[in-house]
């Protein structure tokens, strides 16, 4: 599945157009490399998001076309959600 339509779907953002737009400015990484909006997303991957001051950590745990509000949480486990400073942003190394 595509990691805008990941993240929409599972409701991490709101917008498919939002996800698109935060991947390609390198706000999201997948197992610790910069994911572009149509980079493949597996069961088992992690998801990092920049949030304005936070880093949210997810684990794919399933793939669903859709899915309802209730059952969007279900398709990640959330690993770690941290604050950022401001000059920090997505480490690339």
């Amino acid at each position: 599945m595509r990691l805008d339509k990941f993240l929409k779907v599972s409701r991490l953002i709101k917008r498919r157009t939002v996800a698109k737009d935060v991947s390609e400015q390198g706000r999201v990484l997948i197992n610790g490399r910069e994911a572009k909006p149509s980079s493949t997303v597996k069961v088992g991957d992690e998801i990092t998001v920049q949030f304005g001051q936070k880093l949210v950590t997810v684990k794919v745990e399933r793939l669903a076309e859709n899915t309802r509000k209730e059952e969007a949480s279900s398709l990640y486990t959330l690993v770690k959600e941290e604050p950022i400073a401001k000059d920090q942003g997505l480490d690339w190394t």
